[in-house]
C-alpha cells in the first residue's frame, strides 16, 4: 500500500460555561475536550481515519514538555515522511518504520496506533470487509452490550441520581470517577447501590484516589475503604493506586475481595502484558487508540487466552474511538461490556462533549444499553471533515486543578 498524505487536524469542544467540579484533592475545573483527527490517504485515493491523543494534559503526561499540538505535528511531519517513502507491505511495517523514528515510548505507541487503526480501516474497505472479520479467526460478536462511563466529582447524591438516570436507559452497568474523601466514597457508593438495586454493576474508577495530594488515601486507608465498599458488591477496582507501581497492585489484591483492573495508562503492549504478568488485575484495559493499534492489542489479547486475566477495552473519546474498540470487542468476541463515556447535559451525562458525537456523520443508534456495530467494509463509518472547521483548537490545556 502506498500512502500520499498524513494530515492530523486539532479540535477542540468547549464547555461553556467552565465547570468546577470539587473532590477531597481541591477542584477540577473542566475547560474543554481535546480530540487529533487523523485522516490517512493512499496514493489512490482511499482514506483510512482514526483519532489519535485525547488531551492536550494527558499528552503532557505522555511525554515530557510536549503538548497536543506537539503530537499532530510529529504526525504530519516525522510520521508521515517516514511512511510516504515507498510502500508498505503491512502493519508490520507502519510499526517499523515508525519506532526507526526514535520517539519516546508513549508518542511511539500513540503514533503508531494512530496510523494502525487508519490503515486497517483503508484495508478493510479494499477487501470489502469490516475489520472484525480481518482480525477474528472465528466467531465475532457485533451485537456488544455496553456500560455507562460517568460519574465525576459530585455529592454523593448526584452519583446516585446519576446512575438511576443510566440504569433507565438500559445499560448494564455504571462507572463512576471517586474522590470525595473516605465517609463520603463509602456513601456514594451505598447510595447507588440503592439507586440502582442488584441487576445493575458497579465499576469503580478510584485513579484520584492516589491524587489527591495530602489527602491521598494511605495503603492502609485503602484496604479499609475497600473492605467496606465490597458490602456493595463492586463489579472491579479500576487503578486504585499509581500504575507503575506493581506491587501495589499486588499486595492490594491479596488483600481484598473485589478484582482490580487497569493498563489504561500502560505506554505500551508490552506493559499490558508486564500488568498481566502481576496476577494482580482480573480486567486488563488495552485500548487501540494507545497501545499500537488493533495489531499491538491483538498481540496482548492473543498472550491472554492462556492467562487469568480478561482483556476488556478501554475507551473513553468519540464515537469514532468507540467504533474502532468495538471492533476489536467484536473480534475477541467479548462477553464483558464495552466502555461508552456518556457525554452531555443532563443528568445521566458527564459534561457536554458534542464533537464526540459530530466526529462521524452516521447515527450509532445505541439503545438499551448496547451498540450494534457497523457491518460496512474497514470502520464502517463515515468521518464528517466539517468538523476541522466547526470545532477549532482551542490553546491551553483542558482541565485545571484549583486549590479548594
Amino acid at each position: 500500500m502506498q500512502l500520499d498524505t498524513i494530515s492530523a487536524y486539532n479540535l477542540s469542544s468547549p464547555i461553556d460555561p467552565p465547570q468546577d467540579r470539587h473532590y477531597a484533592g481541591g477542584v477540577r475545573r473542566l475547560l474543554k475536550r481535546d480530540v487529533v483527527l487523523v485522516v490517512v490517504e493512499t496514493a489512490d485515493g482511499e482514506r483510512g481515519v482514526a483519532t489519535g491523543g485525547a488531551t492536550s494534559s494527558a499528552m503532557r503526561e505522555y511525554f515530557e514538555g510536549a503538548s497536543h499540538s506537539d503530537f499532530a505535528g510529529v504526525l504530519k511531519d516525522m510520521v508521515a515522511t517516514a511512511l510516504t517513502e515507498g510502500p508498505l507491505s503491512g502493519p508490520a511495517d507502519v510499526r517499523a518504520r515508525i519506532e526507526d523514528l526514535d520517539l519516546p515510548e508513549m508518542l511511539e505507541s500513540q503514533a503508531i496506533s494512530a496510523v494502525d487503526i487508519a490503515y486497517h480501516d483503508i484495508l478493510g474497505k479494499r477487501q470489502g470487509a469490516p475489520i472484525y472479520d480481518l482480525l477474528a479467526d472465528g466467531d465475532v460478536r457485533t451485537e456488544l452490550p455496553l456500560y455507562a462511563s460517568a460519574g465525576m466529582y459530585m455529592p454523593p447524591e448526584g452519583y446516585a441520581k446519576q446512575a438511576r438516570a443510566i440504569a433507565d436507559r438500559g445499560f448494564r452497568g455504571y462507572k463512576y470517577r471517586p474522590g470525595l474523601g473516605y465517609d463520603e466514597d463509602l456513601r456514594t457508593i451505598e447510595l447507588i447501590r440503592e439507586a440502582v438495586g442488584d441487576d445493575v454493576e458497579i465499576m469503580v474508577d478510584a485513579h484520584t484516589w492516589w491524587k489527591l495530594g495530602d489527602a491521598s488515601y494511605s495503603f492502609d486507608e485503602l484496604v479499609s475503604l475497600v473492605r467496606e465498599m465490597e458490602a456493595f458488591d463492586p463489579y472491579w477496582l479500576e487503578e486504585p493506586v499509581p500504575p507503575a507501581d506493581y506491587d501495589a497492585y499486588r499486595r492490594l489484591a491479596a488483600q481484598v475481595d473485589v478484582p482490580l483492573a487497569g493498563g489504561e495508562s500502560e505506554e505500551s503492549p508490552e506493559g499490558l502484558l508486564a500488568l498481566a504478568d502481576t496476577d494482580a488485575v482480573g480486567f486488563l484495559q488495552g485500548d487501540v487508540r494507545h497501545h499500537r493499534g488493533f495489531t499491538g492489542c491483538w498481540e496482548v489479547v492473543e498472550a491472554c487466552r492462556d492467562r487469568d486475566v480478561t482483556f476488556l477495552p478501554h475507551n473513553f473519546g468519540t464515537h469514532l474511538g468507540l467504533v474502532a474498540n468495538a471492533h476489536l470487542a467484536a473480534a475477541i468476541p467479548m462477553a464483558e461490556p464495552l466502555e461508552y463515556p456518556v457525554f452531555g447535559d443532563d443528568v445521566a451525562g458527564m459534561y457536554p462533549f458534542p464533537l464526540a458525537e459530530d466526529i462521524i456523520q452516521e447515527d450509532l443508534g445505541i439503545e438499551g444499553g448496547h451498540f450494534s456495530l457497523p457491518d460496512g467494509p474497514g470502520l464502517g463509518v463515515t468521518v464528517n471533515l466539517d468538523v476541522v472547521e466547526e470545532y477549532p483548537h482551542i490553546d491551553g490545556p483542558w482541565t485545571e486543578f484549583l486549590d479548594a
